[in-house]
């Protein structure tokens, strides 16, 4: 047994290995509509049942049909100096053509306003209903002898504008929710299986667990699996957002979707359709599209508001043009322009676009949201607290400071090491060689090697015999260490660091500092939430004088050292105390009770077994410049919400009483179809806004 470096036990625990997570993935993922809202309070399903394919369609036949009611109608003639054919029935082509518009375009809204009056939630397409139903029932009673003047071209051109609006719409919220296609068209239809020495092509549907598939170069994965022969390079950016090709070999874990490289591959299935991490990325993403929002709910409370003030100012304007005597066309064409522009059809669509688009953006780049509220909480944050062992550092030994005596190297004594302790089982003996292989060097091989109980090992390497070991090895042999070996153990001893010293049989050639290695990354993610004002926090089990070590080296602001498992959350619920936002970043597994606690909980490093249940948001890579990633895309989202709820809230302040005539004494009149126009333009301003997120740097 290898012992040389027990009296470090305890200043510098053994880095536990990561427990395997393939049982959180097994977890079933509750669907979107359990994991959402009911169908009615979904993000935007008011369009429920459409598609961008139906508006357009719509919008095309109906705008055919507006023509003949615009060309015949007599006040578009006046205006433009011409005369329509006149023919037997000519007089009723736009009471005609204006009825089909209304119960064939019109007809979307009409039910869209029954479906929302049925679940008590008046909104959007209950004003547009009433507004062309208004119009409508004027142009028909006029038509059959009321006096006044009719509405027809007013009621085609508003129906064909709003579903251009519409189209236009539907459109940026399928662009915006296009994560989930862009997801579906990463695996392959079909796979190569093999069958013996016979190779045959069947579609992926037909792939069992167990089947051995050949994937060949530059193609895509068809199933989760394990290789059984080959080596590749296989490019995960689109799971990871990881742009460096992963290195694949036998034993391997490889996902479906992901694209081999230039190797073959012989895969043993594991997981196929729903059972894949694709299928389950899938899954977060859609149930985070579909999830409520505070943000959704205020722009959903708004929309309901809105639509009350609308059909009371409709009302309002209605008697007050009948009291000043106006005629019945024109006090209805302001009705009908008042409902219309005070559609709250922005404001239905400032915040769904805006979740679509963060949550594929984050989709993109390895951030799964699996709660939207904890996407919307991030940007509040003043604490972030980070787990150390597997987050902030590797959770690995790795060599962190050599000192020689002068007769060698630092490379050289390092090589030199690797090659004593490459026959050694002992987890620090394994980071130094760990350490040698990083660095490409190549340990020479060791002869007659031994493990000296309690002390470290002796090998013969190149002819010479060295010794490893810590201060038990040094009294062994009675070798005192030259000031510069000596004082770099001393330092290594005050960091809670293990010392392990390359001796020969009279001297100390080097000492080599051993503990767990900081990832490169986690001092750009501390410098990154610094910048965001944000307090580092760290807590580990290790003792006071690792912990302290790890957080000077990195900068960390507060450090909880010597916290069991079980006493984390009573940490959280510290600093929570003292008016703290929290966050806690975690690996999910020994921290679920922690993440569970903290405003926001991170579970970082979960690979492709996104179903850690206790994260809000998941991160698929180790890498802890993420958590910085995640502040900054709830920022950006949430200023894009903003503007879009200004943008559509606050132009009906201008525009209700400005279609209601307000200022019709100046000769300033919006007729119904620019005010269709006017409302269909805030609408499109809104998703252009949106998309504009993409832009957003992360």
């Amino acid at each position: 047994m290898h012992d040389h470096h027990e009296h470090h036990r305890d200043a510098s625990p053994t880095p536990q290995p990561r427990p395997d997570r393939a049982a959180a993935a097994s977890h079933a993922h509750p669907g979107p509509r359990e994991a959402g809202a009911p169908e009615e309070h979904g993000a935007h399903d008011r369009h429920a049942g459409h598609s961008v394919e139906m508006f357009r369609d719509r919008f095309w036949l109906t705008l055919l049909l507006t023509i003949p009611t615009l060309v015949w109608s007599e006040m578009v003639q006046q205006w433009f100096g011409f005369s329509a054919p006149v023919f037997p029935g000519s007089a009723y082509i736009p009471a005609i053509f204006g009825t089909a518009v209304y119960l064939y375009g019109g007809w979307v809204f009409i039910a869209g306003g029954i479906r929302e009056l049925r679940h008590r939630l008046p909104g959007m397409m209950t004003l547009i209903s009433l507004a062309i139903t208004v119009a409508f029932v004027f142009s028909l009673a006029v038509t059959l002898g009321y006096p006044g003047d009719p509405l027809w071209w007013e009621l085609a051109t508003l129906v064909t504008i709003m579903l251009l609006g519409h189209w236009i719409e539907m459109r940026s919220i399928f662009q915006a929710q296009g994560a989930l296609r862009e997801l579906a068209r990463l695996l392959p239809s079909t796979a190569q299986r093999l069958v013996g020495e016979r190779i045959e092509e069947i579609p992926i549907s037909e792939l069992r667990e167990g089947d051995l598939v050949l994937v060949r170069p530059g193609a895509s994965i068809p199933a989760d699996g394990i290789v059984r022969e080959g080596k590749s390079g296989v490019n995960e950016s689109m799971i990871t957002g990881e742009s460096v090709p992963v290195e694949k070999a036998e034993g391997a874990k490889v996902i479906a979707g992901t694209v081999n490289g230039a190797g073959s591959l012989r895969v043993e299935v594991t997981g196929t359709g729903e059972r894949t991490a694709l299928a389950n990325i899938m899954r977060l993403v859609e149930q985070a599209q579909t999830s409520r929002s505070r943000a959704q709910a205020l722009a959903d409370r708004a929309a309901f508001i809105l639509t009350l003030v609308a059909i009371a100012a409709g009302a309002v304007t209605l008697a007050v043009w009948v009291a000043l005597g106006a005629p019945g066309a024109f006090a209805i064409e302001r009705v009908v322009a008042v409902l219309v522009i005070a559609c709250p059809h922005a404001l239905g669509l400032a915040v769904p676009l805006v979740i679509a688009i963060s949550t594929t953006l984050g989709a993109r780049s390895g951030l799964l949201v699996r709660d939207r509220r904890g996407l919307e909480e991030a940007r509040q944050l003043t604490s972030v607290v980070f787990d150390k062992t597997g987050t902030l550092t590797r959770g690995e030994f790795r060599v962190v400071d050599i000192a020689t005596d002068g007769s060698l190297r630092q490379e050289e004594a390092l090589r030199l090491a690797a090659a004593v302790e490459r026959d050694s089982e002992h987890t620090i003996a394994q980071g130094i060689v760990q350490s040698a292989e990083e660095q490409g060097i190549a340990a020479p091989r060791a002869d007659q090697f031994e493990a000296i109980a309690g002390h470290g090992v002796r090998a013969v390497v190149e002819g010479v015999e060295y010794y490893m070991g810590g201060p038990a090895m040094l009294r062994r042999l009675g070798v005192t260490p030259e000031s510069a070996v000596r004082e770099a153990g001393e330092r290594a001893a005050q960091r809670g660091q293990a010392v392990v010293y390359l001796l020969t049989s009279t001297r100390a050639a080097a000492a080599f500092a051993v503990a767990d290695a900081v990832r490169p990354e986690s001092r750009d993610a501390i410098q990154r939430l610094h910048n965001q004002q944000i307090e580092v926090v760290m807590l580990t089990g290790d003792a006071k004088a690792v912990a302290n070590a790890v957080a000077a080296d990195l900068g960390i602001d507060t450090v909880f050292a010597e916290v069991l498992p079980e006493h984390k959350v009573e940490k959280i619920k510290e600093l929570k105390a003292q008016g703290k936002r929290v966050a806690m970043v975690g690996d999910g597994v020994n921290d679920a009770p922690a993440l569970l606690t903290a405003d926001v909980a991170i579970a970082i490093g979960a690979g492709t077994d996104v179903a850690v249940e206790a994260g809000d948001v998941v991160l698929v890579r180790s890498d802890p410049r993420d958590v910085p990633r995640i502040i900054s895309l709830s920022r950006a989202s949430y200023r894009k919400m903003v503007q879009n709820l200004w943008w559509a809230a606050g132009y009906n302040v201008f525009a209700i009483p400005l279609a209601a005539g307000v200022l019709a004494g100046q000769g300033i009149l919006l007729p119904p179809a620019f005010a269709a126009v006017l409302m269909s333009a805030s609408t499109v301003i809104v998703a252009v806004n949106a998309q504009l997120l993409r832009r957003a740097k992360l």
